[in-house]
C-alpha cells in the first residue's frame, strides 16, 4: 500500500477546509487577526485584547504566567520540567515556584508597571488541573483584586472534564488544550505514561484514555461558551501527517484556534526527543502544514512557546524584573482607571495602524499577480518597524501578496550585536533563520551585516524605520512587482529556513 508523503496529505486536506462551529450569523466562529467583522460582538470582546487569541492584539498587549502548578499527571517525550532555570525559554521551565498569595501580589505588581498587561495565564510548569487547589485559589485572589484582567489556563486535558464547571464559575473565558494526536497508535510514541485513577498507565491504553478525555473536555468547554485554543506540537515522522486529522477533530468540536508549534528538541534540554536526536520541522515544513490546516478556522502563528513564568509582550520576557524578592519590596498602586486610560491610548495607536494598512491596500487594488514573498521584520512591538538589526532576538515574518500582508510566524535568532564578541559567528545563524525571506525590514543596520545579507540574496530595508509594519511591507511589495515588470529583478523562490532549536533567553 502506498504511504502518503506529508506533501500529499497537505494537498488533500487543502481541498477540504472549513470549521465545524457556526456563530449566530451562520458563519464559522473562528479566530480573526483583524476585528469584529467575522465574529459575534460577544466573542470579539473576549479576544480583542488577548495577545494569544488575536494576532493583531499581540503587537500591543502583554500577558503574564504565574508558576503555581508544579505537578503534572502525564509525561511527554518533548518535556522536561525545570523549577530553577533562568536561561531557557520554552514551556515547562520557571525561575521560581509561587504560592497563590505570591502570585496574586506579582500580578498586581506587573499590571501596575505594565498597564497593557491584560491576561493572566496559568500554564505550569506542570499542569494547572493537576494542581487544582493552587490554580483556583490563584484565580480567586486575582478576580477579587484585579477584576479587569482576563483569566486563562493551559492544560493537557486529562483532568479537564472534572473541572469545567469550576473554570466557568471563575469566569475563565479562555482555555488552551495541548492535543498532539487523536489516534492512540500515534500517541504512544509521544506519551510514555499518564497518571490516571491513582495509578500509572502506559502505552496505547494511556494514549487512548488521554485522547478520550481531551475530546470530552473540548466538547464541554464549547457547550459552556468558553473559548478553546488547541496547541499541537509538530514532530516530524511521528505526528506531522496525523495533525491534519487532529485539526479536523478539534474543528468539529468547536475549537476557536489551532496552534501548530514546532518541536523544541535541543539535547541540552534533557527531553527524550532531544536526547534521541528527534528533529524539529524546518520553517517551510511548519508553514506548509499550517497553510493546509487553515480554513475558516484561523491558525495561531504568533505563539512564542513561552516559559511558565513569562511576563510582557509575546516575544519579550520581563520576568527578571519581577522576582519574588523584588516584588516584596515594591509599593504596588493598582489603579484600574489609569490602566484603562493607558489602554485607550493603545487602542488609538492600534486603529491608526489598521487605517494605514487599509489605505495602502487601496493602492494594490489594480495589481494582479500570483507572486507572494516572505519578509522578515525587526520590531519591539506596537506593530512598527522599530528595532535595530543587531539588537533583534527574533524576526517576525509576513507573507505579502496582492491580497495584503499576513503574519505567518517568527524566527528566534542569536543577537548579532554582542559588544564585539561572537558577531561573526552569529550572522550566519541569522541568515539561515530568514533564508526564505526576500527582504528584512529594520530600523537601522550596519554596513557589514547589510553587505552579508545582500550577498545572501536578502535585501536589507531601513527606509521604513518606525513606520507601521503592514503598511510598509505592502508598499515595498508594490514596488517589488514594479521591479519585476521592468526587468530589474527576477522573482525566484527563496527555499527553506531554519527554526532555531536552542530556545535560550541568553545568547
Amino acid at each position: 500500500m502506498h504511504e502518503q508523503s506529508l506533501s500529499e496529505v497537505l494537498q488533500e486536506v487543502a481541498e477540504h477546509k472549513g470549521c465545524g462551529t457556526s456563530s449566530e450569523g451562520g458563519k464559522a466562529s473562528c479566530g480573526s487577526s483583524d476585528g469584529p467583522a467575522d465574529m459575534s460582538p460577544e466573542v470579539w470582546e473576549k479576544v480583542k485584547n488577548h495577545p494569544c487569541y488575536s494576532e493583531e492584539a499581540h503587537h500591543h498587549y502583554a500577558r503574564m504566567h504565574v508558576a503555581v502548578a508544579p505537578a503534572c499527571n502525564i509525561q511527554c517525550n518533548y518535556c522536561n520540567r525545570k523549577y530553577d532555570c533562568a536561561n531557557e525559554s520554552r514551556p515547562g521551565v520557571v525561575s521560581e515556584k509561587l504560592t497563590p498569595e505570591q502570585a496574586s501580589k506579582k500580578v498586581l505588581a506587573v499590571a501596575s508597571t505594565i498597564p497593557q498587561m491584560t491576561v493572566l495565564g496559568i500554564a505550569g510548569p506542570g499542569d494547572p488541573l493537576a494542581n487544582p487547589d493552587k490554580t483556583f485559589k490563584t484565580f480567586e485572589l486575582i478576580s477579587k483584586t484585579a477584576p479587569d484582567i482576563k483569566l486563562c489556563l493551559s492544560t493537557n486535558g486529562l483532568s479537564l472534564p472534572d473541572h469545567v464547571d469550576t473554570i466557568k464559575s471563575f469566569n475563565v473565558d479562555h482555555v488552551t488544550i495541548t492535543i498532539n494526536m487523536v489516534d492512540p497508535e500515534v500517541g504512544q510514541h509521544i506519551y510514555p505514561w499518564i497518571f490516571w485513577n491513582h495509578k500509572r498507565v502506559t502505552g496505547i491504553e494511556a494514549a487512548r484514555i488521554l485522547t478520550e478525555r481531551q475530546m470530552l473536555g473540548l466538547e464541554m468547554l464549547t457547550a459552556a461558551g468558553i473559548l478553546c485554543k488547541v496547541n499541537s506540537v509538530m514532530i516530524p515522522g511521528i505526528n506531522d501527517k496525523h495533525l491534519v486529522e487532529v485539526n479536523r477533530a478539534v474543528k468539529s468540536r468547536g475549537a476557536f484556534l489551532h496552534n501548530i508549534m514546532p518541536l523544541i528538541s535541543a539535547p541540552e534540554h534533557g527531553t527524550v526527543f532531544g536526547l534521541n536526536g528527534q528533529r524539529g520541522p524546518t520553517a517551510q515544513e511548519l508553514k506548509s502544514l499550517q497553510d493546509a490546516c487553515e480554513g475558516e478556522m484561523n491558525m495561531m502563528r504568533h505563539c512564542r512557546q513561552c516559559r511558565a513564568d513569562a511576563v510582557g509582550l509575546l516575544g519579550e520576557d520581563r520576568s527578571a524584573e519581577f522576582t519574588t524578592e523584588k516584588i516584596m519590596e515594591m509599593e504596588v498602586d493598582y489603579d484600574i482607571e489609569k490602566r484603562r486610560a493607558y489602554q485607550e491610548i493603545v487602542e488609538q495607536d492600534r486603529q491608526e495602524k489598521v487605517a494605514a494598512r487599509n489605505a495602502e491596500m487601496e493602492a494594490l487594488e489594480e495589481e494582479f499577480s500570483s507572486v507572494k514573498i516572505l519578509v522578515a521584520v525587526a520590531t519591539k512591538g506596537s506593530g512598527r518597524i522599530n528595532e535595530h538589526f543587531g539588537h533583534a532576538n527574533e524576526f517576525q515574518v509576513y507573507e505579502v501578496g496582492t491580497e495584503g500582508a499576513k503574519f505567518v510566524g517568527h524566527r528566534r535568532v542569536d543577537l548579532y550585536c554582542q559588544g564585539g564578541f561572537g558577531e561573526e559567528e552569529a550572522l550566519p545563524t541569522v541568515i539561515r533563520a530568514i533564508n526564505d525571506c526576500v527582504a528584512v525590514f529594520v530600523a537601522k543596520i550596519g554596513a557589514c551585516p547589510k553587505d552579508e545579507l545582500t550577498a545572501a540574496g536578502i535585501e536589507p530595508v531601513d527606509k521604513y524605520a518606525h513606520e507601521f509594519i503592514e503598511q510598509s511591507v505592502v508598499r515595498y511589495f508594490k514596488a517589488y512587482l514594479g521591479r519585476i515588470k521592468s526587468g530589474e529583478i527576477v522573482h525566484v523562490d527563496r527555499g527553506d529556513a531554519d527554526i532555531r532549536q536552542g530556545a535560550y533567553v541568553a545568547a
